[in-house]
């Protein structure tokens, strides 16, 4: 199948990104948008691509949730055993890339990654619908597994494992990454492709600097 895709374009035109509306910390402008993402109400403003490299320096992306913001760090959770996992174990840095179609936005965010807290992992896990705790435990997630059949399995017996019980433990094998912001840039689409790009980089000494990038 032809797929005639050379003339699939958008004119950026709903608005501009300039120093001086920007604010100083890119956390306070991520803030900023992010809320107006929210605001917008066109679903999981949220979902972000999370970008590592396996130890061999393959590539590897997917779309994970941000759940929160800690220490200038985008926190998200998953089984520390799947892909994602073992990538950044071997090699613990990460791109996140959000992407807001409606307002024509992008931010990129680029640092290393470390494991959150316990406390801050069994937090989030007791926090969690009780459907989603016992899934943590079912899943052997990104491993091979012969069917359907054996998740079914695997949430059956979890269900019958914790039947009665109000509290759920967290896995081990589950839990938070914090991606550490080093550098930030915000994207906002401009008519002609001369879009509006400012970069936020994080110096030695933990100021930022903000720059503006070519399109």
């Amino acid at each position: 199948m032809a797929l005639n895709l050379a003339d699939l374009r958008k004119e950026y035109t709903q608005r501009g990104l300039h120093e001086a509306d920007a604010a100083p910390h890119p956390f306070d402008q991520f803030e900023r948008w992010f809320t107006e993402a929210q605001d917008a109400d066109f679903g999981e403003a949220n979902a972000m691509t999370l970008a590592t490299a396996t130890p061999d320096g393959q590539p590897e992306a997917r779309i994970v949730l941000l759940k929160g913001i800690q220490d200038e760090g985008f926190l998200f959770y998953t089984n520390y055993a799947s892909a994602k996992g073992q990538a950044l174990d071997a090699n613990p840095k990460a791109a996140l890339l959000f992407f807001w179609a409606p307002l024509e936005r992008q931010v990129r965010i680029e640092g290393r990654v470390e494991r959150a807290p316990a406390a801050v992992s069994d937090a989030y896990f007791a926090s969690r619908p009780r459907g989603s705790q016992l899934g943590a435990w079912a899943s052997p997630q990104s491993t091979v597994i012969s069917g359907r059949e054996r998740l079914d399995d695997g949430l059956a017996e979890v269900r019958e494992r914790y039947d009665g019980q109000d509290h759920i433990d967290r896995p081990p094998h589950w839990g938070g990454y914090r991606v550490v912001a080093e550098r930030i840039e915000f994207w906002q689409g401009r008519p002609n492709r001369l879009h509006d790009r400012l970069l936020y980089t994080r110096a030695a000494d933990g100021a930022w600097r903000r720059e503006r990038l070519a399109p």
